[in-house]
């Protein structure tokens, strides 16, 4: 059986490394802003996943959260400081899967240059709540699934690609090398 990368007419497999994957990785987590977060990563067990709102990607490639230090979700954290990132930017687009090593702080700089009136909801304290705990998820390896044109162009190859009976996919993916 021959794979659809064997059927395709043009090359959709492009990693991305420094810089470049860096960039990547903050344009598809901010675009997609919110993601699912998963903890508890062991074989045979269900993983712990939740919505959660990525607060920065910076410079690096490590994505910031803000998180309520007497939650579950911050338990398993202490216990095993390992999550995996899931985010999806659009329905056509914009995928992007991180696995990372988590740091667990109460960086009051941080804290302020994250704070949103919306966090209330959460921190009913305000920004000076002290269950607030930020998390730095380090990514150590990551992977990425795009279009090449955007949306519109991607719809139009796949409608061709189904009328003539031909592979026209502008999807782009690859691995994202962040490491420093």
């Amino acid at each position: 059986m021959n794979s659809i990368n064997q059927n395709q007419p043009e090359d959709n497999l492009k990693d991305l490394s420094g810089h470049d994957a860096i960039a990547k990785l903050k344009e598809l987590a901010v675009s997609a802003a919110t993601c699912f977060f998963v903890t508890n990563i062991k074989t045979g067990v269900p993983v712990s996943a939740r919505p959660m709102t990525v607060q920065d990607v910076d410079d690096d490639g490590n994505l910031w959260f803000l998180l309520a230090n007497d939650s579950g979700t911050y338990h398993e954290l202490e216990a095993e400081p390992l999550a995996q990132l899931f985010f999806q930017g659009s329905k056509y687009s914009d995928y992007l899967n991180v696995y990372g090593l988590v740091s667990l702080s109460r960086d009051e700089e941080k804290i302020k240059q994250f704070w949103k009136p919306v966090l209330k909801t959460w921190f009913t304290e305000g920004e000076n709540d002290p269950r607030i705990a930020v998390v730095k998820v380090e990514p150590t390896e990551a992977h990425y699934w795009d279009n090449k044109h955007g949306n519109a162009v991607a719809f139009i190859k796949q409608l061709a690609g189904a009328a003539i009976g031909k592979t026209l996919d502008d999807s782009v993916e690859g691995k994202l090398d962040v490491l420093r």
